[in-house]
This record gives C-alpha cells, sequence and structure tokens, in this order.
C-alpha cells in the first residue's frame, strides 16, 4: 500500500524514510496491508455516505442564502500519539490554560501585569476581543475558560508547538467524536492490536463541567444557546445538545425578569442557570454590547454580574484569542506560575514593534503573515506560496495597521499519509485537543487533526479545502491488547 509513498523532508509521523516506518506503527501498518488499497477506498467511500447520513455537515459561510452545506472531508487513515507523549501535552494545555485565566482575571481586574510592563496596556485594550464591560466581574468559580481548543502543531524536529489559542467558542469536537465512530463502524479491523483511548464520554464530561458553573444549585439547568440554523456550525450545537440531554435555544427563547434568565417554554417559563453560547459576545446582550442583536437576550449581563446564570465561555476571553496576546502567553506563565512553558509558542514577530515590522517588511516572501482578528485561514498571507502582488498588498496593509498583523516563520508541519483520489500521499496535519475547566481540569484523549488534503498545502481549515482524521492516543507497551479492550463497537 505504501511502496509509492514518499515522506516529507520535515517530520513524518508514519515513516522515519521511505520504507522505515515507525516501529509503534507496525501493527497498524500491518492491518492496512492487509485490508490493501482496494478496500480502502471502498470503506472510505462508504464513511463518507455515513457522515452524510448522519447530517455531519457545515456551511462555507454564515449568510445562509449563498453558502452551501458540505461534508467535512475525512481522512481514513489515523493519527497515533503515544499516551506518554500526551501526557507531556496534557499537563501543557493545563499550564497554559491556568496562565491565560489568570491573566484574564488580571486584566479585567486590578491590571498587575500592564502595570509591571509584561503585556503592554495598549496590546490589550486595542484587542477586538478586549470587553471593558467586564471589568470588575468575576466569573462563576473564577474561571473564564471552561471550553478550550488550542491549535497544536509538529515542526520539522517533531516538536510539539501552540499555534494558536481558541478560547471563545472553539468548533469541531462534533466532527472529531463522530470521525471515532465513523471509524469504529466502518474500519474496525485497523483497531486489532491497539488499546486506543475512548473519547465516549466527551459529553458527559462536557455537561458535568458546564454543571460545576452554577453551585448555587443541585440541579442546575443548563441550555446551548445557538445563532440558529444558518450558522457554520449549527450541526455541532444541536449534537452536543442532544449528546448532553439540554435544550437547544435561540435568543427569543429566553427572556431576564429580576436578574435570572428564563427559558420560555409550554408550561410557562423555567428557570435557567448555565448558558453554553456559540455566538460572539458582541450579540450576548444588545443592552451592553451591540444594540442591533437579534441573537441575544436583553438584561444577560445583568443576570451575569449578578451571580445569578454562568455564561461558557465568560465574555471578554476573547481578548486571549487575540494572535497579538498569544504571543505573551510564555510570558505569562512565568509571571503568574514562575514556571517555563512545557509547550512553547511558534516564533512571532510583532508588527506593532518598529524593529520586528522592519524584519517581516523584509521578508515577507519567507514568512507566514496572519491579521490577528481573523479566523478560518482568512486573512493570511504565505509568503513562500504568495504572488509578488500578494505580497506588496500585504505590506500595504502592514504599514497602514501595524497592530493587526504578526507574523511567523514558514513552518514545515509533519505530516501523515491520506487518501485522496485513490492514492496515498504525505498531508501537513494540525491537532486541536479540547480542554474543559470546571471544578477540576480534563483534556480529550486526542482530539481534531486537521488535514491539509490539498496537496502540498499548509492550510488545514476547513473553510479552505481541509479535512480531518482520526486521532489515536495508543499505549505502546500494550500493543498486543486484544479487541475486546475497546470501546464497546457502534451497532450498524
Amino acid at each position: 500500500m505504501f511502496a509509492h509513498y514518499r515522506p516529507s523532508q520535515g517530520y513524518d509521523e508514519y515513516f522515519s524514510a521511505a520504507d522505515q516506518p515507525r516501529a509503534a506503527l507496525s501493527p497498524l501498518l500491518s492491518s492496512l496491508g492487509r485490508m490493501g488499497i482496494d478496500q480502502l477506498n471502498s470503506n472510505h467511500a462508504a464513511a463518507a455516505a455515513l457522515l452524510k447520513r448522519l447530517g455531519a455537515t457545515f456551511r462555507l459561510n454564515d449568510s445562509g442564502s449563498t453558502g452551501g452545506e458540505r461534508i467535512l472531508p475525512f481522512d481514513p487513515l489515523p493519527r497515533l500519539i503515544a499516551a506518554q507523549e500526551w501526557e507531556r501535552l496534557e499537563r501543557g494545555l493545563f499550564q497554559r490554560l491556568q496562565a491565560i485565566d489568570l491573566f484574564l482575571a488580571d486584566v479585567y481586574g486590578p491590571g498587575r501585569i500592564m502595570a509591571d510592563g509584561v503585556v503592554p496596556r495598549e496590546d490589550v485594550e486595542s484587542s477586538q476581543g478586549w470587553r471593558p464591560q467586564m471589568q470588575g466581574v468575576t466569573p462563576p468559580l473564577g474561571r473564564w475558560c471552561h471550553i478550550s481548543g488550542l491549535d497544536l502543531v509538529r515542526d520539522g524536529n517533531g516538536t510539539w508547538r501552540v499555534l494558536e489559542d481558541n478560547l471563545r467558542c472553539p468548533s469541531g469536537v462534533a466532527y472529531f467524536l463522530e470521525n471515532r465512530r465513523v471509524m469504529k463502524r466502518i474500519f474496525p479491523s485497523l483497531f486489532a492490536g491497539r488499546t486506543v483511548q475512548p473519547i465516549d464520554n466527551y459529553a458527559s464530561r462536557l455537561l458535568r463541567t458546564l454543571q460545576d458553573l452554577a453551585p448555587w444549585s443541585d440541579a442546575p439547568k443548563v441550555v446551548l444557546l445557538t445563532p440558529g440554523v444558518f450558522n457554520s456550525a449549527y450541526f455541532e450545537h444541536s449534537y452536543l445538545a442532544q449528546q448532553m440531554g439540554i435544550e437547544l435555544v435561540e435568543g427569543r427563547d429566553l427572556v431576564c425578569e429580576a436578574d435570572r434568565v428564563w427559558m420560555r417554554s409550554t408550561a410557562g417559563l423555567a428557570p435557567v442557570d448555565v448558558i453554553y453560547r456559540r455566538i460572539d459576545d458582541d450579540f450576548l446582550d444588545p443592552a451592553v454590547f451591540r444594540s442591533d442583536s437579534m441573537l441575544g437576550v436583553r438584561g444577560l449581563m445583568g443576570a451575569f454580574r449578578a451571580g445569578r446564570v454562568a455564561i461558557a465561555n465568560a465574555p471578554g476571553t476573547g481578548v486571549a484569542d487575540d494572535k497579538l496576546i498569544y504571543a505573551y502567553v510564555p510570558e505569562m506563565i512565568r509571571y503568574y506560575l514562575d514556571q517555563e512553558p512545557i509547550i512553547e509558542n511558534v516564533p512571532t514577530y510583532l508588527c506593532s514593534r518598529q524593529d520586528e515590522r522592519a524584519y517581516v517588511l523584509a521578508h515577507l516572501d519567507e514568512l507566514v503573515v496572519k491579521s490577528v482578528a481573523e479566523a478560518g485561514g482568512y486573512g493570511m498571507l504565505i509568503g513562500p506560496h504568495a504572488s509578488r502582488e500578494e505580497i506588496a498588498s500585504f505590506a500595504a496593509k502592514i504599514e497602514a495597521d501595524p497592530r493587526n498583523f504578526i507574523a511567523q516563520p514558514t513552518l514545515e508541519l509533519s505530516t501523515v499519509p491520506s487518501l485522496s483520489e485513490g492514492e496515498i500521499y504525505p498531508c501537513h496535519v494540525d491537532l486541536r485537543p479540547y480542554v474543559l475547566r470546571g471544578k477540576g481540569d480534563w483534556v480529550t484523549p486526542g482530539g481534531l487533526t486537521r488535514v491539509a488534503l490539498r496537496r502540498g498545502s499548509l492550510v488545514v481549515n476547513s473553510s479552505q479545502g481541509g479535512g480531518c482524521k482520526d486521532t489515536w492516543i495508543v499505549d505502546e507497551t500494550s500493543v498486543e491488547a486484544p479487541l475486546a479492550n475497546l470501546e464497546d463497537p457502534i451497532p450498524c
């Protein structure tokens, strides 16, 4: 099956060199060899049909009228990460989020880190995620980031790094869960000889985390607030609500009275204790943020300030999503925790600094430039793949608004074999683990591996032609474990 596969010049996660598979991959490669490429392609088509039947779709944009729905492209060759390696990544994720939580409490409170000059005040207060309305507010349990999705990459040497922090409404977990479901149903033989850490309990863990945020109630009422069916991630909103057994609501289903939030129902008004919001800060409460919002609930922030409702994630967390603020997270870890970062950032140049901006402008053909407030692969220049016109255009944008841009070296992201049009070839990948933080901390074993399916591309975002694959956390000491130790199979 891999006779014609040529690993990338960087770090390939299946092969250390051509015809030299990594030792831990031997059982999987043996199973794939027995399956053969024809059966793999046939099963791949069956997996796509199953995902379509399950409704695992996303919209290309939020407009509804012009955007179309599509299945998130699924790659059947799983990504494997050793349990020992994963334990270190878990510790690094918890460390990073603890520091970010302390940073958010600080910048909306006493502001010590700004007064001490570690993070410039102007960089914080000029961020599009900065919400001065949150100053002096303490969220339940003193935690701001309850559900996070941090993007990790391996560089060309195989070293893990944090690429981005997603702290407002991180998406993709439904596809992460459905990928495993599809793999177990369509490719059960690939699990033979492996004990793969289960992920089935994510929904129950998420519900427990949300319930933790309402210590005033023995039986907290939790709802998921969605913008509606035309949102690009609506499948995920409905999926998670169904999996947790909670109500999926829109802003018009809720009302605020006497600093409480209530849900309209056929039986009258029912109190709401926790809102898992999947809408941005600006639309939460037209009395506090955007006055023209039709998606939120008037009076919601008053109930939040009064401590009568919890919102996950807390409003204002977006300031730490800012790609410029990302550059300061290692310093936050040293400042608040007196520790060295377990997982380092990708080296980052801040165009708001004159000397770093001069370097970026002189090396645009070598760097990746990102707009600090954009997501989904938009607002980005990949210098080595850009035309002279694109480079000139970005140079003008940087000169006009330097605060809005950062730059990073063009990393040779690690590759994993992927299947497309009947052939197997190396594709660049990243990884988005999901971290839950209520009264305790928990991270999904693995996460959403996003794949740059366009050959040679470094962009993994689904809106830019990317796909996804299942991620297995495996114990290398138990590769002979029987299939019975796996998660319960999904019935056909």
